[in-house]
């Protein structure tokens, strides 16, 4: 089957996953990938995102429902669509005695590809493992053991890159790397879907974000959409004579004073543009209380991801 013209480049629709146990890891997913962007699947252990991962690369079967990737059914074109996607594992599986060089080369050639030694050269330096060619898999650090699994998952050229939580346990230089080399990737036009925990690293990466929490996907959204329609502010106000409680007067505000009585904080949502804060400040100046400075913070992706769970039944 050839390539269609969508959008999409991955589409999941009605795919489910109930194991002989009767438990039920997916419940009716349907999910589009776009091309070329940076997706970040968030959810808790357990959520359904290394399941629903397993299916798109034909490792585990699903239950019901359809997977095409590019066009091309995971079942009746299997070989098609498996070439077109490169997969890092959250485990860490290679063949201990084989040298780096090799070891890419063979992942190359499993995928049916040509040698190609400038490119796998390219990938080796892009991700700071050309020195370590010779070396065999099992003398490398677990950051480096790392690198190769990555720098195997991109020896074919594939067009999407699956990342199962990519950077769990690994040091601050490869975290860095890793993400300087999605982006390079993504503007070449592979499409990027990752798994993480470190929500911090979603927020600065993807384009969009979806959530996934006991098997169902109950979010996908842009991530500055996301940001604008969920997220909250808040407009701290560092006061020059502490208090020690926030008079009634301003008990519609809800207003939190700090432990030490310096600082209220208001928090408000980002739905409306600064709802209510000019009459909070006139009113605070006509009580007499006065502030040395003020700030307005966002909230983080984590808490807005907190608290969509805290919200699921």
């Amino acid at each position: 089957m050839p390539s269609t013209n969508s959008p999409s480049i991955i589409s999941i629709s009605g795919v489910t996953k109930t194991y002989a146990t009767g438990f039920k890891a997916l419940k009716e997913i349907n999910l589009d990938i776009e091309r070329g962007e940076i997706f970040a699947l968030l959810g808790p252990n357990g959520a359904g995102k290394t399941t629903l991962i397993s299916i798109v690369c034909g490792i585990v079967n699903r239950s019901s429902g359809t997977v095409t990737v590019d066009g091309h059914d995971i079942t009746r074109d299997y070989r098609a669509a498996r070439s077109l996607i490169g997969l890092v594992p959250q485990e860490l599986t290679i063949d201990a005695f084989e040298s780096v060089w090799a070891t890419v080369n063979y992942s190359r050639g499993l995928f049916g590809k040509a040698p190609n030694p400038g490119f796998v050269e390219k990938v080796l330096l892009d991700l700071s493992l050309w020195d370590k060619k010779d070396a065999k898999a099992i003398t490398l650090s677990g950051g480096m053991k790392r690198r190769l699994m990555i720098a195997k998952a991109l020896s074919h050229e594939p067009r999407v890159l699956f990342l199962d939580e990519p950077t769990a346990g690994v040091d601050v230089e490869l975290r860095q790397d890793m993400w300087a080399m999605v982006r390079r990737l993504r503007d070449d036009g592979v499409t990027i879907i990752l798994t993480t925990h470190y929500i911090e690293e979603a927020e600065a990466m993807a384009d969009r974000v979806g959530v996934i929490n006991k098997g169902e996907i109950i979010l996908v959204e842009g991530k500055a959409e996301l940001m604008h329609k969920l997220g909250r502010k808040r407009l701290l106000l560092e006061l020059r004579t502490p208090l020690t409680v926030v008079p009634d007067a301003f008990s519609r505000y809800k207003l939190e004073l700090s432990p030490d009585g310096a600082q209220l904080t208001y928090t408000y949502d980002n739905q409306s543009e600064r709802p209510g804060v000019a009459s909070l400040l006139r009113e605070l100046e006509a009580a007499g209380i006065q502030f040395r400075d003020m700030d307005t913070q966002n909230s983080s992706l984590e808490e807005i991801f907190v608290n969509l769970l805290r919200q699921e039944p």
